[in-house]
Protein backbone atom coordinates (compact mmCIF):
# COMPACT_ATOMS: atom_id res chain seq x y z
CA UNK A 1 0.00 0.00 0.00
CA UNK A 2 2.94 2.63 0.84
CA UNK A 3 4.37 1.76 -2.93
CA UNK A 4 0.94 1.71 -5.04
CA UNK A 5 -0.45 4.98 -2.63
CA UNK A 6 3.11 6.90 -1.83
CA UNK A 7 2.08 9.72 -3.68
CA UNK A 8 -1.04 10.49 -1.98
CA UNK A 9 1.25 9.52 1.63
CA UNK A 10 3.44 12.02 0.80
CA UNK A 11 1.82 14.71 -1.22
CA UNK A 12 -0.18 14.58 2.35
CA UNK A 13 1.91 14.98 4.85
CA UNK A 14 3.50 17.49 3.05
CA UNK A 15 0.51 20.02 3.00
CA UNK A 16 -0.53 19.15 6.72
CA UNK A 17 -3.12 16.33 5.80
CA UNK A 18 -4.14 12.78 6.86
CA UNK A 19 -1.76 10.46 5.12
CA UNK A 20 -4.11 7.79 5.58
CA UNK A 21 -6.81 9.80 3.42
CA UNK A 22 -6.59 7.33 0.58
CA UNK A 23 -7.80 3.84 2.62
CA UNK A 24 -11.12 6.46 2.29
CA UNK A 25 -11.61 5.16 -1.21
CA UNK A 26 -12.13 1.68 -0.37
CA UNK A 27 -12.68 0.52 -4.50
CA UNK A 28 -8.82 1.87 -5.13
CA UNK A 29 -7.86 -0.31 -1.75
CA UNK A 30 -9.29 -3.23 -3.36
CA UNK A 31 -8.09 -2.93 -6.67
CA UNK A 32 -4.65 -2.53 -5.34
CA UNK A 33 -5.19 -5.49 -2.66
CA UNK A 34 -7.08 -7.87 -5.36
CA UNK A 35 -3.65 -6.74 -8.22
CA UNK A 36 -1.37 -8.12 -5.16
CA UNK A 37 -2.69 -11.24 -4.40
CA UNK A 38 -3.36 -12.49 -7.78
CA UNK A 39 0.29 -11.53 -8.93
CA UNK A 40 1.61 -13.58 -6.09
CA UNK A 41 -0.34 -16.00 -5.35
CA UNK A 42 -2.62 -16.90 -8.26
CA UNK A 43 -2.10 -20.93 -8.58
CA UNK A 44 0.36 -21.60 -11.34
CA UNK A 45 1.01 -17.86 -11.99
CA UNK A 46 -1.58 -17.44 -14.20
CA UNK A 47 -1.96 -14.18 -13.38
CA UNK A 48 1.96 -12.99 -13.96
CA UNK A 49 1.95 -14.65 -17.43
CA UNK A 50 -1.00 -12.86 -18.35
CA UNK A 51 0.62 -9.82 -18.34
CA UNK A 52 4.36 -11.18 -19.15
CA UNK A 53 2.69 -11.38 -22.49
CA UNK A 54 4.85 -8.01 -23.82
CA UNK A 55 1.61 -6.52 -25.66
CA UNK A 56 -0.26 -6.21 -22.71
CA UNK A 57 2.75 -5.47 -20.76
CA UNK A 58 3.12 -2.33 -23.24
CA UNK A 59 -1.01 -1.48 -22.51
CA UNK A 60 -0.50 -1.38 -19.00
CA UNK A 61 2.79 1.03 -19.28
CA UNK A 62 1.10 3.10 -21.14
CA UNK A 63 -2.17 3.57 -18.82
CA UNK A 64 0.18 4.12 -15.89
CA UNK A 65 1.95 6.91 -18.00
CA UNK A 66 -1.77 8.25 -18.46
CA UNK A 67 -2.51 8.25 -14.42
CA UNK A 68 1.75 9.65 -13.81
CA UNK A 69 0.22 13.04 -15.90
CA UNK A 70 -3.34 13.08 -14.23
CA UNK A 71 -1.68 12.88 -10.59
CA UNK A 72 0.82 15.50 -11.24
CA UNK A 73 -1.60 17.67 -12.32
CA UNK A 74 -3.92 16.99 -9.55
CA UNK A 75 -0.90 17.69 -7.44
CA UNK A 76 -0.35 21.07 -8.41
CA UNK A 77 -3.59 22.20 -8.67
CA UNK A 78 -4.02 20.59 -4.54
CA UNK A 79 -1.05 22.87 -3.53
CA UNK A 80 -2.38 25.61 -4.97
CA UNK A 81 -5.21 25.84 -3.26
CA UNK A 82 -2.96 26.05 0.01
CA UNK A 83 -0.63 27.91 -1.09
CA UNK A 84 -1.46 30.37 -3.74
CA UNK A 85 1.34 31.02 -6.76
CA UNK A 86 3.54 29.11 -4.40
CA UNK A 87 5.45 27.61 -7.19
CA UNK A 88 8.10 25.57 -5.31
CA UNK A 89 4.79 24.05 -3.16
CA UNK A 90 3.33 22.90 -6.14
CA UNK A 91 6.42 21.76 -7.97
CA UNK A 92 7.47 19.90 -5.07
CA UNK A 93 3.44 18.56 -4.35
CA UNK A 94 3.10 18.19 -7.69
CA UNK A 95 6.70 15.70 -7.99
CA UNK A 96 5.51 13.66 -5.12
CA UNK A 97 1.75 13.12 -5.92
CA UNK A 98 3.55 11.27 -9.72
CA UNK A 99 6.43 9.84 -8.53
CA UNK A 100 5.70 9.31 -4.70
CA UNK A 101 6.58 5.42 -4.94
CA UNK A 102 9.66 5.74 -6.04
CA UNK A 103 10.62 8.98 -3.51
CA UNK A 104 9.40 7.12 -0.53
CA UNK A 105 10.97 3.86 -1.57
CA UNK A 106 13.19 3.55 1.68
CA UNK A 107 10.43 4.09 3.61
CA UNK A 108 8.82 1.35 2.14
CA UNK A 109 11.50 -0.81 2.33
CA UNK A 110 12.60 0.05 5.30
CA UNK A 111 8.36 -1.54 6.62
CA UNK A 112 9.83 -4.77 4.95
CA UNK A 113 13.09 -4.53 6.95
CA UNK A 114 15.30 -4.12 4.15
CA UNK A 115 17.64 -1.22 3.96
CA UNK A 116 19.08 -0.33 1.07
CA UNK A 117 20.52 3.42 1.15
CA UNK A 118 21.78 3.21 -2.25
CA UNK A 119 18.65 3.32 -3.57
CA UNK A 120 17.82 6.68 -2.58
CA UNK A 121 15.89 8.77 -5.38
CA UNK A 122 16.76 12.16 -4.61
CA UNK A 123 21.11 11.08 -4.29
CA UNK A 124 20.17 8.65 -7.55
CA UNK A 125 17.32 9.32 -9.85
CA UNK A 126 15.67 6.73 -12.17
CA UNK A 127 14.40 8.20 -15.20
CA UNK A 128 10.49 7.66 -14.00
CA UNK A 129 11.14 10.52 -11.07
CA UNK A 130 13.37 12.42 -13.17
CA UNK A 131 10.41 12.59 -15.87
CA UNK A 132 7.91 13.51 -13.35
CA UNK A 133 10.27 16.19 -12.02
CA UNK A 134 10.14 18.17 -15.09
CA UNK A 135 6.44 17.32 -15.72
CA UNK A 136 5.61 18.71 -12.21
CA UNK A 137 8.15 21.95 -13.45
CA UNK A 138 6.23 22.43 -16.80
CA UNK A 139 2.64 22.23 -15.33
CA UNK A 140 3.14 24.22 -12.55
CA UNK A 141 4.51 26.83 -15.24
CA UNK A 142 1.68 26.18 -16.95
CA UNK A 143 -1.01 26.61 -14.02
CA UNK A 144 0.86 30.06 -13.18
CA UNK A 145 0.20 30.95 -16.78
CA UNK A 146 3.99 31.49 -17.44
CA UNK A 147 4.28 28.84 -20.22
CA UNK A 148 2.23 29.58 -23.14
CA UNK A 149 0.11 27.04 -23.65
CA UNK A 150 -3.07 25.09 -23.16
CA UNK A 151 -3.53 22.63 -20.22
CA UNK A 152 -4.91 20.34 -22.28
CA UNK A 153 -2.40 20.38 -25.03
CA UNK A 154 0.32 20.06 -22.68
CA UNK A 155 -0.98 17.16 -20.86
CA UNK A 156 -1.66 15.80 -24.43
CA UNK A 157 2.16 16.08 -25.49
CA UNK A 158 3.70 14.97 -21.81
CA UNK A 159 1.22 11.76 -21.77
CA UNK A 160 2.83 10.88 -25.47
CA UNK A 161 6.19 11.56 -24.78
CA UNK A 162 6.05 9.71 -21.52
CA UNK A 163 4.34 6.66 -23.20
CA UNK A 164 6.45 6.54 -26.77
CA UNK A 165 9.39 6.78 -24.10
CA UNK A 166 8.20 4.28 -22.01
CA UNK A 167 7.58 1.79 -25.09
CA UNK A 168 10.80 2.28 -26.69
CA UNK A 169 12.64 1.50 -23.40
CA UNK A 170 10.36 -1.49 -23.18
CA UNK A 171 10.83 -2.52 -26.33
CA UNK A 172 14.45 -2.11 -26.80
CA UNK A 173 15.10 -3.45 -23.44
CA UNK A 174 17.05 -0.56 -22.56
CA UNK A 175 17.39 1.24 -19.07
CA UNK A 176 19.27 3.97 -20.01
CA UNK A 177 17.59 7.60 -19.55
CA UNK A 178 16.24 9.47 -23.00
CA UNK A 179 17.84 12.23 -20.56
CA UNK A 180 21.41 10.89 -20.32
CA UNK A 181 22.73 13.05 -23.57
CA UNK A 182 21.62 16.28 -21.87
CA UNK A 183 22.55 15.38 -18.73
CA UNK A 184 26.36 14.45 -20.00
CA UNK A 185 26.33 17.96 -21.13
CA UNK A 186 25.08 19.89 -18.62
CA UNK A 187 27.39 18.05 -16.13
CA UNK A 188 30.55 19.15 -18.85
CA UNK A 189 29.23 22.75 -19.16
CA UNK A 190 28.60 23.29 -15.21
CA UNK A 191 30.96 20.66 -13.24
CA UNK A 192 33.70 20.44 -15.91
CA UNK A 193 35.40 17.42 -17.01
CA UNK A 194 35.92 14.21 -15.19
CA UNK A 195 38.48 11.66 -15.99
CA UNK A 196 38.19 9.78 -18.87
CA UNK A 197 39.02 5.95 -18.83
CA UNK A 198 41.83 6.20 -20.91
CA UNK A 199 43.43 8.70 -18.20
CA UNK A 200 42.50 6.20 -15.61
CA UNK A 201 44.28 3.58 -17.10
CA UNK A 202 47.38 5.31 -18.05
CA UNK A 203 47.35 6.10 -14.35
CA UNK A 204 47.13 2.90 -13.03
CA UNK A 205 49.31 1.63 -15.31
CA UNK A 206 52.12 4.17 -14.25
CA UNK A 207 50.98 3.07 -10.68
CA UNK A 208 51.74 -0.13 -11.52
CA UNK A 209 55.07 -0.06 -12.90
CA UNK A 210 56.05 2.12 -10.53
CA UNK A 211 54.70 -0.28 -7.71
CA UNK A 212 56.76 -2.85 -9.95
CA UNK A 213 59.64 -0.79 -9.81
CA UNK A 214 59.70 -0.49 -5.79
CA UNK A 215 59.48 -4.35 -5.60
CA UNK A 216 62.42 -4.94 -7.87
CA UNK A 217 64.45 -2.42 -5.99
CA UNK A 218 65.33 -4.65 -2.87
CA UNK A 219 66.87 -7.22 -4.88
CA UNK A 220 69.10 -5.07 -6.91
CA UNK A 221 70.52 -3.60 -3.84
CA UNK A 222 71.12 -7.00 -2.05
CA UNK A 223 73.50 -7.74 -5.35
CA UNK A 224 75.22 -4.57 -4.99
CA UNK A 225 75.76 -5.32 -1.19
CA UNK A 226 76.90 -8.64 -2.48
CA UNK A 227 79.76 -7.32 -4.93
CA UNK A 228 81.00 -4.69 -2.57
CA UNK A 229 81.48 -7.64 0.29
CA UNK A 230 83.24 -9.57 -2.43
CA UNK A 231 85.28 -6.91 -3.53
CA UNK A 232 86.33 -6.27 0.36
CA UNK A 233 87.68 -9.82 0.62
CA UNK A 234 89.76 -9.68 -2.59
CA UNK A 235 91.38 -6.82 -1.02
Amino acid sequence: MLYCFGGSVLSSLMLAEPPVAFLAKGTNVLLASSVWYLFFYCPQDLFYRCFAFLPLRLLVAGMKEVTRTWKITAGVAHADSHFKDAWLVMVAVGWARGAGGGLISNFEQLVRGVWKPETNELLKMSYPVKVTLIGAVLFTLQHSQYLPIAKHNLVFLYTIFLIVSKVTMMLTRSSTSPFAPFEAALGHMFFGLQKTPSKVKGEGTASSNGSSACDQSPPEQHRDGVKKRQAKKTE
